[in-house]
């Protein structure tokens, strides 16, 4: 039995651990907001309350949100056009691994780390586009 899995495969599995990890660094943010003494009627009004940690924990949650409405369509098109380029797979699978980075980074305020995640993961949903139209021209 194949334990590997198909390429079209993991674009799909990427994109879905993207999302998740979308989500991840809002954890902290509700941490913070604990800590803060949580205002329900409120909750957008106390962010000016929060820890530093958790205003940057918010901040890569916004970015992860920004970086994720590129690379999921990037994705979607190596799997809808059928990529499979070890190139593709290895920038789908490293994407998700830097954006993992980018928010630890960010959370632990080490700025030139951050930024190197986010230009790799840039790169990596750059890939994505460029295969896929390749792909499709029979490059």
């Amino acid at each position: 039995m194949n334990s590997q899995l198909p390429t079209s495969a993991i674009f799909l599995v990427c994109i879905a651990i993207a999302a998740v990890l979308v989500y991840l660094p809002f954890l902290l943010v509700g941490y913070g907001r604990v800590q803060a003494g949580y205002d329900m009627a409120a909750p957008r009004a106390m962010f000016d309350k929060l820890p530093p940690y958790a205003q940057r924990a918010a901040w890569a949650h916004q970015n992860s949100f920004e970086n994720f409405t590129i690379f999921a369509p990037g994705a979607l098109m190596a799997y809808v056009t059928g990529v499979n380029s070890t190139l593709a797979v290895g920038a789908a699978i490293a994407f998700v691994v830097v954006r993992l980075f980018y928010s630890i980074f960010y959370i632990a305020n080490i700025p030139l780390a951050r930024s190197l995640m986010f230009a790799i993961g840039s790169l990596c949903s750059g890939i994505l586009f460029i295969t896929s139209i390749l792909q499709v021209i029979g490059e």
